[in-house]
């Protein structure tokens, strides 16, 4: 068997490589933050930009949120899509996770950004 990296279209941008354990990192951040007695110094610390051009946008920091989710039920679509069962999930198959975001203002709008997007401008820039 051969391994082969399938052609892209013409112009098309390479495939970014993910950062090998971001979601660790991500949660660690996670932990860091809410605990932090400073939070503005824990994002120095962290390299979290305050101010970003993004697509020759400039973007200032507004907020960090952090959500927490967990999901109690499940549905699965009926034969045909136009309808569907809902089951409540017993507790050994409820998951729990956070969502990390970064809102940045360019101006007009508010734009929301994940850990990981993050690290590729850094990356990149």
């Amino acid at each position: 068997m051969q391994w082969q990296t399938p052609h892209q279209p013409e112009g098309a941008r390479p495939v970014a490589v993910v950062e090998p354990d971001l979601d660790k990192v991500e949660a660690a951040f996670v932990d860091g933050f809410i605990a932090a007695p400073d939070p503005t110094s824990f994002l120095r610390l962290a390299r979290i930009p305050f101010e970003i051009l993004r697509d020759g946008a400039s973007l200032k920091l507004l907020r960090v949120e952090i959500d927490a989710l967990t999901d109690v039920g499940s549905l699965t679509p009926h034969l045909g899509g136009g309808t569907f069962r809902y089951d409540p999930l017993p507790s050994n198959f409820i998951s729990r996770r956070r969502r990390l975001r970064f809102i940045y203002f360019d101006g007009a709008g508010l734009t929301p950004l994940t850990y990981a997007e993050l690290r590729e401008l850094e990356t990149r820039g």
